[in-house]
């Protein structure tokens, strides 16, 4: 069961292991929300089907924002045929436009460099922006992922 939020809005500190029910069900709670997390549905169902195991879903989706901007996340790259994942999760310029417009956000692999200090998305976005606080993220494993 995931957790309630800070008050800051955000997941309290760690990583928080989800079902896609329990994600859709926390956090599809407006019809923005739920366009949001169909393009995110579709890249996941494309990452389990070139071997994905996990994904970790952050940005303001997972926050309380009233009107989330879009969704972020990274994926584990181990075991992945990356010939099987759609081009686009695997174009990062130009701001990730490609990602955004045919997903509605962006995912990253966990591994990659995400900063100017080194740190791997993984935990970079453990990290909030704002106030250079600790805040969780949701996982997400993506064997049997289903509705």
């Amino acid at each position: 069961m995931l957790p309630r939020f800070d008050s800051s809005g955000n997941l309290p500190p760690g990583i928080h292991w989800a079902e896609w029910p329990e994600i859709e069900e926390r956090f599809a709670t407006t019809p923005h929300r739920q366009r949001l997390l169909r393009g995110c549905w579709r890249a996941l169902q494309n990452l389990r089907d070139a071997g994905c195991s996990v994904i970790y879903l952050d940005g303001s989706i997972v926050t309380s924002r009233l009107r989330p901007q879009d969704f972020d996340g990274c994926w584990e790259v181990g075991g992945v045929q990356l010939d099987r994942v759609d081009p686009v999760l695997r174009t990062f310029s130009d701001g990730r436009a490609l990602q955004k417009a045919k997903y509605f956000g962006e995912l990253f692999p966990s591994g990659a460099r995400a900063d100017e200090v080194g740190r791997p998305f993984l935990a970079f976005f453990q990290i909030d922006k704002s106030t250079g606080d600790a805040k969780g993220i949701v996982a997400l494993r993506l064997e049997g992922l289903t509705r």
